[in-house]
């Protein structure tokens, strides 16, 4: 019988994940500093609730990281339309 995965599980290791590459890649390098943003309460909890992050220093970090490490796939692919020339065989 396939063991079940709990959702919290899920959320620690893809919060994770993102943590330790955001690590790899030099993001947490250096020297802390502090902001002051005025951010709307509801959001705040809402990403702690998904996250399950506690700490608003933490949410914050962890959302910076996931934004800094976004790929642009999307922009990259967009980027190729009209390059593939129109006498190539795509049949297999």
């Amino acid at each position: 019988m396939p063991q079940r995965i709990s959702s919290e599980f899920v959320v620690t290791e893809r919060r994770r994940s993102v943590v330790d590459a955001a690590r790899h890649a030099g993001l947490f390098a250096g020297d802390r500093g502090s902001i002051g943003a005025r951010v709307h309460t509801v959001l705040i909890e809402a990403a702690k609730e998904k996250s399950g992050l506690t700490s608003t220093t933490d949410v914050v970090e962890y959302a910076l990281a996931k934004v800094a490490l976004e790929d642009d796939y999307g922009q990259k692919l967009l980027s190729l339309k009209g390059k593939v020339p129109k006498d190539l065989n795509l049949e297999f």
